[in-house]
This record gives structure tokens, C-alpha cells and sequence, in this order.
């Protein structure tokens, strides 16, 4: 695995930290995030073309716009990856 750490919230408290990491080996972006309400979850899978919930495997994260920077960055780093 090749996770590299990419950002951090800049006004994060450190208890509470929405995070990016790019991983350039899967060629994945991993976030950490805060949970939705149920009231939104429930928007979001109720206006995905997806079939039923959001499986256990799988989550809905909150992230900050404050951290868009963050997360074309570990877009890049994974693209620059495939390239190598």
C-alpha cells in the first residue's frame, strides 16, 4: 500500500479532523469525515440512481469546501501515479 497523507481541516481542533490521503498504489483517495445526520443520509440515498442504502461497507463522509485544495491534490497524486 502507498498512502500518502495529503491535508489536514486547517481549522481542525485534532479531535475532529477531516483528513486526505491519496492512495497511488490502488489508485484511490481516502477521506475522513464527519457523519451525516440521518435526516441526510437519508437525502443522499434517497437521490442516488444507486439500488437501496448505503451498504455497511460503505459511508457518507461530510468534508469541508475549505479542503477542495486538499482533495485535487490527492486527485493529482494519483493520476501521476498512473503515469508512472
Amino acid at each position: 500500500m502507498a498512502v500518502e497523507f495529503v491535508g489536514i481541516d486547517p481549522n481542525t481542533d485534532r479531535d475532529h479532523c477531516p483528513t486526505v490521503w491519496a492512495d497511488t498504489e490502488a489508485q484511490e483517495i481516502l477521506l475522513q469525515g464527519w457523519k451525516p445526520s440521518a435526516e441526510t443520509r437519508a437525502e443522499c440515498e434517497g437521490t442516488s440512481p444507486a439500488n437501496g442504502p448505503v451498504p455497511d461497507s460503505e459511508a457518507i463522509v461530510r468534508i469541508p469546501a475549505r479542503m477542495i485544495a486538499m482533495i485535487r491534490e490527492a486527485c493529482d497524486a494519483v493520476e501521476r501515479a498512473q503515469l508512472r
